[in-house]
């Protein structure tokens, strides 16, 4: 198993979890997460402060892997992203791009790519509302 895989498979069960520390605990220092397009969180109190609103909001999450590919320093990540809010399923197509240091397992840059205008429609409403 490489490098890559070990340390998403624990950023997910973190996810699974919902616990935002403990994802966050997955990443460099100095590591960084970005919902494309958005500019990219820097650090583990940043990639904490960005995952936390909706871990918390969420009484359950599983980001289930539908396809994955995996070198020693790097995960491609094909997902259908679940979050279940008030008792009600929400679900999002997402892809991501895990980089990762293999000598430390830790994640140094982490890219997701989804659809925002289905995200915002879906889900948007129930986090600000």
């Amino acid at each position: 198993m490489t490098a890559a895989r070990r340390v998403t498979e624990r950023l997910l069960a973190a996810v699974h979890a919902r616990d935002a520390a403990a994802a966050a605990a997955c990443f460099a220092g100095d590591g960084t997460y970005a919902n494309v397009p958005h500019p990219p969180a820097v650090g583990r109190e940043a990639v904490a402060a960005l995952l936390g609103p909706i871990l918390r909001r969420s009484e359950r999450v599983r980001w289930d892997l539908v396809s994955a590919s995996y070198a020693e320093d790097r995960a491609w990540l094909e997902r259908v992203d679940r979050f279940w809010i008030d008792g009600r399923e929400y679900r999002v197509a997402c892809n991501g791009v895990a980089e990762v240091d293999p000598d430390r397992e830790l994640i140094t840059a982490f890219r997701d790519y989804a659809d925002l205008g289905p995200w915002r429609a879906r889900i948007g409403p129930v986090l600000t509302g």
